[in-house]
């Protein structure tokens, strides 16, 4: 049993908000510090950014608008606590303490993936969708029913009705659907708009790339200031996520779909 949202899904808006502006940090700075939440919905979307790069609000302003549309932006700005910054000064040390699980994606949980990024192609709008083993439900936004039951005919479609969808509708916040973007992977913390320094990025994503490889489930913990996990130097956890980051486009491409 497994559910996936799309890139328009308004939670999703706000984690990709999110990486697009650590995009923005780590072209300022590439050792960037930096935290993001965003809060979007109804034509506002609020933002608050810890940062070690300054970035111009304009240019949050120009991202928001080209990812979700005319709304409002309120944009804040702090420092990065100056007691976290010393914890990387003088070499890279993990950002956080943290829990991780990783795990194998299943043949269903690919199988949802996939149908997901094909209505989406069709329908690049709000939408959601469980696959649990034959049943399959598909909420999707501005799409008439018969072109979906054409594309799906067994499958649960609207089952409330027709729908608009997005954040006119509805609320979107950074990190909350990571079930959606881990499948049955497991963190202690949130995913999207954070720096490579973070565990919560870097050994999460190493995590479930080891779980692919192995074909078992992994499980790390770790504590703010360690060198090492997994037997590796922490800047080589670093490291290895910023490769996959880089493979998929950065962290705003990164936040549309997740890990699987």
């Amino acid at each position: 049993m497994y559910e996936k949202v799309n890139p328009c899904h308004p939670d999703k808006l706000a984690d990709r908000i999110a990486g697009a502006l650590v995009d923005m940090a780590y072209r300022k700075n590439e050792n960037a510090r930096i935290a993001v939440e965003v809060l979007i919905g109804h034509g506002k979307c609020h933002i608050i950014a810890e940062t070690s790069a300054a970035l111009n609000p304009n240019e949050v302003a120009g991202a928001v608008s080209r990812i979700a549309g005319n709304v409002e932006v309120d944009y804040a700005e702090v420092s990065q606590d100056v007691h976290l910054a010393d914890n990387q000064k003088d070499e890279i040390r993990c950002g956080d303490n943290g829990i991780f699980k990783g795990m194998p994606v299943t043949e269903e949980q690919k199988k949802l993936s996939d149908i997901a990024h094909d209505i989406f192609k069709a329908f690049p709008a709000d939408g959601k969708y469980i696959l649990d083993k034959e049943r399959l439900i598909i909420c999707q936004s501005n799409a008439e029913r018969e072109n979906l039951y054409d594309l799906f005919p067994e499958a649960e479609i609207n089952p409330i009705g027709d729908w608009t969808g997005g954040p006119n509708v509805d609320t979107g916040a950074t990190n909350r659907k990571l079930g959606s973007d881990m499948a049955d992977s497991v963190t202690g913390g949130g995913l999207h708009g954070k720096d490579l320094s973070k565990a919560d990025v870097s050994v999460n994503i190493y995590a479930f790339l080891k779980a692919q490889e192995t074909g078992k489930p992994v499980e790390f913990c770790c504590a703010i200031g360690d060198c090492e996990i997994d037997g590796k130097p922490y800047s080589e956890i670093v490291q290895i996520a910023k490769d996959y980051i880089s493979s998929v486009g950065g962290f705003e491409k990164f936040a549309e779909w997740g890990l699987v």
